[in-house]
Order: C-alpha cells, then sequence, then structure tokens
C-alpha cells in the first residue's frame, strides 16, 4: 500500500521499470514464448495501477477542491 508521496514517486518509477521490460520481452519472443513472464509482468503493472489510483484517490480526499 502507498502512504507517502515519496512511495507514490518509487512506484510510478517502478511501474515504468516494468512496462520497458515488457516492452522488451514482447520484442525478443515471438508470440506464445514466455507467455508466463508476460502474465506475470501484466499482473505488477496492474497492481501497482491499483496501487496508484488508491492513493491519488486519498489525496484527492484529503485536499480542499481548488476549482
Amino acid at each position: 500500500m502507498i502512504a507517502s508521496p515519496s512511495e507514490y514517486a518509487k512506484a510510478q518509477e517502478e511501474l515504468r521499470e516494468l512496462e520497458q521490460r515488457l516492452e522488451r520481452v514482447q520484442q525478443g519472443n515471438p508470440m506464445g514464448r514466455k507467455g508466463f513472464t508476460k502474465a506475470g509482468i501484466r499482473k505488477m503493472i496492474a497492481r501497482l495501477h491499483e496501487e496508484l489510483a488508491v492513493f491519488e484517490g486519498s489525496e484527492e480526499a484529503r485536499q480542499p477542491d481548488a476549482k
């Protein structure tokens, strides 16, 4: 669970690294090969997206509407 802005930044960096890793795996392996590796990376990316969304939602709830 992301609990601070520094953890949020770290999670964003991890997300970028995972997306780059997935791209390398996809380019280096034809369809149907390394499927479990690709699926595992996609699951980690999805988990990070969920955690980032939860943190973003909590930050928005804590701050008054700036509009």
